[in-house]
């Protein structure tokens, strides 16, 4: 008997389109369901059925309808253990697909020790993160990683259970229902490309059980690692140069992209998908609403390439994207994905992809882009480098970010350069100098990571506060003694109102730029670089731990006090959150666009939405500088009201132009302008 003669109505088709074998293996599992709710599952299953057909057949050819059964099987008992209030979310997320986009989302990310302890430390801080108008709450690496150094988490010896000083997998389900409570999702890792070298598949791989021997990529030789290898870069040319690593147990060479004790999956294998599907399924059912496909880039391997975003990283993509919609479709997908401008769409969906991959994507090349435009205060690179972007595909929507727990290479497009009278080389090794401090008049204070002599390429890391300036002002300001003259005092209290300018700046751009802004914890703080931060055992050697420190009660105590560093920068994101939720034009279903740069230390952006205009003016620089009254008017904005601070600036009649023209744009300005049609 079929599933539509199971459950049915007379006027219903059969579910003709689905293979005989998937029903089979459906069937049984749906029989304690009332029909209704068979009715949801089965309706889903004929929509994105035939994604998950073709991801398999893109990857495994004749063994798709076998996986696939297999797959819907898993699917649909995570279905039936489905919580109802969970179901009640599916619901909401199915009527409201593009809920992630809505300009109320705001991100916050953080290890999870760090931020407030453990799990059930992270329920007592929910309040703190409404404040910032948080509801995108992510969570470091969770599972259970290798003992000692595992890559800050990113080296799951078990994807089952919860890291033992974290709490348990109860906790995380607890800490779900708290923060749905909120209108609050959690955000946790799942790292596709790799395993700990204690997981239990490696294990019973060194065990020379054949079934796990094939779960990687092992070669008895070096033969095939060495034609590998011509074209393969080292991800951490520092501590873990090569990309293949000899084991003695398992006699052979692993694939090893990241670290030694990170073995690389084969992803050729359908029994790889089984087991990561149930995963998925698993972490859905405890209150898991986004998954962060770490290193998604590298889970294809191809001779002759660089090993990274193959076309079949985006059929697993289309594979696991239409299983959460047929089991769980609260669940949005994530790609970690940190490429080359002209690459990122990609993993948003294009071509035959379209609306069928990662529900978001981090838009990296805004991140460089901002912080190159601090260094030069000049925006004519960003203009370029953004302007000459792919339209993203509306089901989809950037994470936009100032930095990360992760270090920020300089990903500077050569064409781009050029077409600005830039070198790229020479432009990547001044960034990489100013954000160090190396730069004669630099204040930044960020530390290398992960320096490659071959290239002089040198990724930083650092906090925001550091990165900007704050931590050399605040070194400054604590040299004041008695005899201190009063205009050198004066002086420093410039700087660091000038560097606080900068950094609201340099915020307004990523909240106004549509998708999702997320904030990496300390940074609403200021907090500046754990200058302990090589003395826990595991982080010795990597500098991206001075940017990940513990959260400063006594800064969180002086969060509402506008007259110290962190109250300025907290209650200024408080309210960059509050207006941007008020403003339907920063929807992120509508594209941000660069106008042409009229002022090379001023950026202008403008969204052309059916509510109204929003234009975007940013001033990069120190310095007063000015765009012609016309360019507003363009757009619609002249006279508009700022809404960051809801006034119209500097008066009607400056914004008519001061006499030539030109309206004058304040060192630092940020200004949201916006003319509703309400």
């Amino acid at each position: 008997m079929s599933a539509a003669h199971v459950h049915a109505p007379s006027d219903v088709q059969p579910l003709d389109s689905v293979p005989t074998a998937v029903r089979d293996a459906v069937e049984p599992i749906l029989v304690g369901l009332g029909t209704s709710e068979r009715d949801i599952f089965l309706t889903r299953l004929e929509r994105w059925l035939p994604d998950v057909l073709d991801g398999l057949a893109t990857l495994y050819g004749p063994a798709a309808t076998a996986t696939a059964a297999t797959l819907m099987a898993d699917a649909a008992r995570a279905y039936t253990e489905r919580l109802p209030e969970l179901r009640r979310l599916d619901l909401a997320r199915t009527l409201d697909p593009t809920w992630i986009q809505d300009p109320s989302r705001i991100g916050y990310s953080a290890y999870t020790e760090r931020f407030a302890g453990n799990l059930r430390g992270v329920i007592q801080r929910i309040p703190y993160l409404r404040e910032l108008g948080v509801n995108y709450l992510h969570l470091m690496p969770l599972l259970t990683p290798r003992p000692g150094d595992s890559d800050g988490g990113f080296a799951v010896a078990d994807y089952r259970t919860v890291r033992p000083d974290l709490g348990t997998m109860e906790d995380l389900a607890a800490l779900t229902a708290e923060l749905r409570k909120e209108g609050m999702s959690l955000v946790v890792d799942l790292v596709l490309n790799h395993v700990a070298a204690e997981h239990e598949w490696v294990q019973r791989a060194r065990a020379r059980e054949s079934r796990y021997h094939d779960y990687f990529l092992i070669f008895s030789d070096r033969t095939e690692p060495d034609e590998y290898e011509r074209t393969l870069p080292d991800v951490f040319p520092d501590s873990a140069p090569g990309n293949f690593t000899w084991d003695e147990e398992v006699e052979g060479w692993v694939w090893t992209t990241f670290n030694t004790f990170q073995w690389d999956l084969n992803w050729r294998n359908p029994h790889v998908m089984e087991e990561f599907v149930s995963i998925i399924l698993n972490l859905a059912n405890h209150g898991v609403e986004v998954l962060r496909m770490d290193a998604i880039a590298f889970m294809i391997k191809r001779k002759g390439t660089d090993c990274q975003g193959q076309p079949e990283v985006h059929a697993i993509t289309e594979v696991l994207r239409a299983i959460t919609r047929i089991a769980c479709p609260a669940v949005d997908l994530k790609a970690e994905a940190i490429v080359a401008a002209t690459e990122l769409l990609q993993y948003l969906g294009q071509g035959r992809y379209t609306g069928k991959v990662s529900d978001l994507a981090y838009h990296n090349a805004l991140m460089v882009q901002v912080w190159s435009m601090l260094a030069t205060r000049d925006v004519n690179l960003a203009a370029r480098a953004l302007s000459s972007l792919p339209v993203e595909p509306s089901t989809a929507t950037w994470i936009t970010y100032l930095r990360s727990h992760d270090d920020i290479g300089w990903a500077i497009d050569d064409d781009d350069a050029r077409a600005v009278g830039l070198e790229g080389y020479w432009h990547r090794v001044f960034l990489a100098d100013w954000y160090t401090g190396n730069y004669p008049t630099s204040d930044a204070r960020g530390l290398v990571f992960q320096y490659n002599p071959v290239t002089n390429d040198r990724r930083i890391a650092g906090t925001a506060a550091s990165l900007i300036g704050l931590e050399a002002v605040a070194e400054a300001i604590e040299g004041i003694d008695d005899g201190t003259p009063d205009f050198e005092i004066d002086s420093l209290r410039t700087w660091r109102e000038e560097r606080l300018n900068a950094m609201r700046m340099a915020y307004a751009i990523l909240y106004a730029w549509g998708g999702v802004p997320v904030l990496w914890s300390g940074d609403e703080l200021a907090q500046f670089n754990d200058p302990n931060w090589d003395t826990e055992p595991g982080h010795e050697h990597d500098t991206r731990w001075a940017g990940r420190p513990v959260l400063d009660q006594a800064r969180m105590n002086n969060r509402h006090d506008r007259n110290t560093i962190e109250g300025r920068v907290f209650t200024e994101l408080e309210h960059m959150a509050k207006v941007r939720a008020s403003l339907p034009q920063l929807s992120a279903d509508v594209r941000t666009q660069i106008a042409p740069v009229d002022d090379d230390g001023v950026l202008v952006t403008y969204r052309d939405h059916p509510r109204g205009s929003f234009v975007g003016v940013y001033n990069a620089t120190p310095d007063w500088r000015s765009i012609p009254a016309w360019r507003l008017a363009e757009y619609g904005v002249l006279g508009a009201v700022d809404a960051l601070t809801n006034t119209v600036p500097f008066g009607s009649a400056s914004l008519a132009g001061a006499g030539d023209g030109q309206v004058p744009v304040p060192p630092y300005a940020a200004w949201w302008l916006v003319r509703s049609t309400d």
